[in-house]
């Protein structure tokens, strides 16, 4: 038993209560006022803050509250966290500067006499995005701004387009870089370099059935996703297609291996190559003739905005997390799982199956930081690698941009979307997309080399 909690022994020894029994209550009320906040609507990153400090108060008064500040300060001398803001600049930098605009409007051309093949080039150019940027409402919101306008006149069936941009554009948080993998690394206390190389086998896999996916619905439902007219076609020449895709190709391309390329070779940092990668989509932006001082002044105020919503997100689940630790709340759960006689496997099944569930109503950052605190000491104990679980679990967060009723990209894409077209669609055209998610998820448990494989083979 911790020194907190041999006090708080003393504390309530005359009410006839032991300390553990106290702990029970007090790790009971934490979790159901965080419901009652979550429920009533109010902010994420105040409900888990708000909850550790009072519960912390509750619990021990003073030191409680210290216990929750000393957690958020511990947090901010954090130095891998200087990489989201770099990550973020970086992708503001690129969305503005529309790398995508052209790259996409090649691709099409390239892959429109095929049946589907604004569904691949949809696909593609949104894994290359995704490489570039590691924010999903920034790659939603361009991918669909470039594709849904041309698939729907091109007679795509609605769901599948809205379900294709969604998915697509969902990659840009797992494909690194990516912010949602720096916090994962950090949190996890996992090496962010070796994550980025464990979430690229993933990401491409589900790029590659995504793929798959549309070149099957297309082929057995054909007025799905037509072909690009003869006429449409001959506007844009074979040559000036390949070359135009090439052109636009290697501009992120040289952005990827530059930022992935100076981490796994050990020159640089995620936290320096974040400042390489904001540096170069800058060059990008003034190249391709986008820079302005309005450009550059709207790229910082975003960038401010999402870094302020991710901080304080964190620092509020820091104090969350302290006052659940400082319980023994770690140990309490973990000895109530292993007791439940449910195995090793059974417990990670059941870890999944509430980041699932919790996708339908938070978002991945108020997922990570309440499933994590919970589950990470209890998969350790089981002997679980931690960087694995950390992909994986990376993997299937995906799904939480897209499950109903509250994913963030389902939203984006109504907002894009004409009026005709309704909410329903989106949610139709998501779900074979979210069973890919989940069936990819399950290959990368029965089959960890595809996560640990590649981060092995370079550290070897």
């Amino acid at each position: 038993m911790s020194a907190i909690m041999e006090s708080l022994q003393g504390l309530v020894a005359s009410y006839g209560i032991s300390a553990s029994d106290l702990a029970v209550a007090m790790i009971l009320l934490l979790f159901g006022l965080m419901i009652v906040g979550l429920v009533l609507g109010q902010e994420l990153a105040f409900v888990l803050g708000g909850v550790g400090v009072i519960v912390g108060w509750i619990a021990w008064g003073e030191p409680g509250v210290t216990i929750a500040m000393t957690k958020i300060y511990d947090q901010m001398q954090s130095y891998s966290m200087v990489a989201i803001p770099m990550f973020v600049l970086m992708a503001n930098f690129l969305t503005h500067s529309k790398v995508a605009d052209g790259l996409f409007e090649s691709v099409r051309y390239l892959f429109g006499p095929v049946k589907g093949g604004l569904g691949l080039a949809v696909i593609l150019v949104s894994t290359v995005f995704a490489a570039t940027t590691g924010i999903v409402g920034a790659s939603v919101v361009t991918m669909g701004m470039l594709s849904l306008p041309i698939l729907l006149r091109s007679g795509y069936k609605p769901s599948l387009a809205c379900g294709m941009v969604c998915a697509g554009g969902s990659l840009g948080i797992l494909i690194p870089p990516s912010i949602m993998l720096v916090s994962m690394g950090s949190y996890a206390e996992v090496s962010v370099g070796k994550i980025f190389f464990a979430a690229i086998v993933p990401g491409l896999l589900l790029s590659l059935c995504y793929i798959i996916y549309i070149m099957v619905v297309t082929r057995i439902h054909p007025d799905w996703g037509p072909a690009m007219s003869e006429e449409e076609l001959a506007e844009m020449p074979l040559k000036q297609r390949i070359t135009g895709s090439l052109v636009n190709l290697i501009p992120p391309l040289i952005l990827i291996f530059g930022v992935l390329g100076s981490i796994f070779s050990g020159v640089a940092t995620p936290t320096e190559a974040a400042g390489i990668g904001a540096l170069f989509s800058l060059v990008l932006a003034i190249v391709y003739k986008q820079f302005s001082l309005k450009m550059l002044y709207e790229s910082l105020i975003d960038t401010a905005k999402t870094t302020a919503m991710v901080f304080i997100i964190l620092f509020g689940a820091a104090a969350f997390t302290g006052v659940f630790m400082s319980l023994d709340g770690d140990q309490i759960i973990a000895d109530w799982v292993m007791g439940m006689g449910i195995g090793k496997w059974g417990a990670f099944a059941i870890m999944m199956v509430i980041v699932f569930l919790l996708g339908m109503f938070i978002d991945w950052l108020g997922i990570v930081m309440i499933v994590f605190p919970i589950f990470l000491p209890i998969m350790d104990q089981f002997g679980f690698d931690r960087l694995w679980l950390v992909a994986i679990t990376a993997t299937l967060l995906q799904t939480c941009f897209m499950t109903p009723p509250f994913g963030f990209a389902l939203f984006y894409v109504k907002g894009i979307l004409p009026p005709e077209v309704k909410i329903q669609e989106v949610y139709k055209g998501v779900i074979p997309f979210i069973v890919i998610i989940c069936v990819v998820t399950a290959l990368c448990a029965v089959f960890p080399q595809l996560v640990t494989g590649l981060p092995a083979l370079v550290s070897g």
